[in-house]
């Protein structure tokens, strides 16, 4: 034991001071190095340890949120289902109430439809009552029709029908006292219906018969060869009263140089100058005009006008006294408007006359708001009191302080 510590301390005595040093700064190197990877270690650790607690707050975290969201849809879940089941209870209630409501509006409709069938029903019955009442209605024209065919099958009761209708125009169109029926002439004949014409003319005469029997041949002609006869013959009848009415009614000097043959229907008037011509040419050389109720109608209008400008005209010294009355009338309010107007131009000078003092006035207090003011001390008050004696309008006042200058532009 004492040979080795021996030795050992002959070794180190035998060992150089540098070669301590060098072997001392190893040593603390070393030293140095240990701690250094000690506290790298220890760094290493921490650090481990703090993401590995990272990562477990982290994971609990995500753990708690994944949580929270299941409770959440949890309650979702349990909310959709509260509201599937509000809403399949408001659907069967809905669907309820809307079979509920057609059920009812069906039965109304039902109900509607049957009212409304038992209602046509019975207007269809009191239809058929009507139709059932016009046709007994026909039934009784058709006789009425077989009667007057009948009538006027005979020609004086056929002349009384045309007559008739001739009169009810004449009376609907002119006043009494203005025509004549069956009045006798100087040759003794008597025209159906005579109408006085103005300013002393000779009246007109209107024959209201008509040859009805060729003209029914000519409808009842079975070929052409019956209508040719019929018409031949309707011409003779025609031309035969044309004559007639020329030989016993154009009289000189007691009546018109032209009469009216009166044809009670205005197909028949239309197909004689369709088909009949020279008959209306032979009728107008005899001076016999055809007409027909409407042209009847509108010759009597043409009749009442130049009658009611012939009471015109006999009124006419009467009108013109009353337009010399409504002129007098005229004049006299003629002079009170001018007068009148002679009082609104006075009046209207006059009221020029205020406007040009209000103007003036205007212009006063225009004047006086554009007063001018000056101040000054007593050493001045001289010369200002100077200055105003040369000023044609000026005002001092009484503590010499003020002056007021009137400045007029006249």
């Amino acid at each position: 034991m004492n040979t080795n510590a021996e030795s050992l301390l002959l070794a180190l005595s035998q060992i150089s001071p540098a070669m301590l040093a060098l072997a001392g700064g190893a040593i603390a190197a070393l030293i140095l190095l240990l701690i250094v990877l000690v506290a790298h270690s220890g760094q290493v650790r921490r650090e481990q340890a703090e993401v590995a607690s990272f990562r477990a707050a982290e994971a609990d975290a995500r753990m708690a949120e994944l949580l929270k969201i299941q409770a959440e849809m949890h309650g979702r879940m349990s909310t959709m289902a509260e509201v599937f089941g509000s809403r399949q209870s408001e659907l069967n209630q809905a669907i309820n109430q809307r079979l509920d409501g057609m059920s009812q509006r069906v039965s109304t409709t039902i109900t509607e439809q049957t009212k409304s069938t038992h209602e046509n029903l019975q207007r269809l019955q009191e239809r058929l009552a009507v139709i059932d009442a016009a046709q007994n209605n026909i039934q009784t024209l058709a006789k009425d029709v077989v009667g007057l065919q009948a009538i006027l099958s005979n020609k004086q009761t056929r002349g009384a029908f045309g007559q008739s209708r001739m009169e009810t125009i004449v009376a609907d169109g002119l006043p009494m006292g203005a025509y004549g029926f069956q009045q006798t002439l100087s040759n003794g004949s008597r025209p159906d219906c005579t109408i006085r014409m103005p300013n002393g003319a000779p009246p007109l005469v209107i024959d209201a018969k008509f040859p009805l029997e060729a003209w029914n041949a000519i409808r009842d002609a079975g070929g052409p060869d019956g209508a040719k006869v019929a018409s031949q013959q309707f011409r003779r009848d025609m031309e035969t009263h044309i004559r007639d009415i020329s030989e016993k009614y154009l009289i000189q000097g007691e009546t018109q140089d032209t009469a009216f043959m009166f044809v009670p229907s205005e197909s028949i008037f239309a197909e004689i100058h369709e088909n009949f011509e020279a008959v209306v040419q032979k009728a107008h050389r005899s001076r016999i005009v055809i007409v027909s109720p409407s042209l009847l109608m509108l010759s009597i209008q043409v009749i009442q006008a130049v009658l009611k400008d012939q009471r015109m005209r006999a009124q006419a010294h009467v009108i013109q006294g009353e337009v010399a009355n409504l002129m007098d009338d005229l004049g006299r309010l003629d002079e009170r408007v001018r007068k009148l107007q002679g009082h609104f131009a006075l009046a209207q000078k006059d009221v020029d006359m205020i406007v040009t003092s209000a103007d003036k006035l205007n212009k006063r207090g225009v004047k006086i708001e554009a007063l001018e003011f000056e101040g000054g001390d007593n050493s001045n008050s001289k010369t200002t009191a100077r200055d105003n004696d040369a000023a044609p309008k000026s005002v001092d006042s009484r503590s010499g302080l003020l002056k007021l200058r009137v400045v007029d532009d006249e």
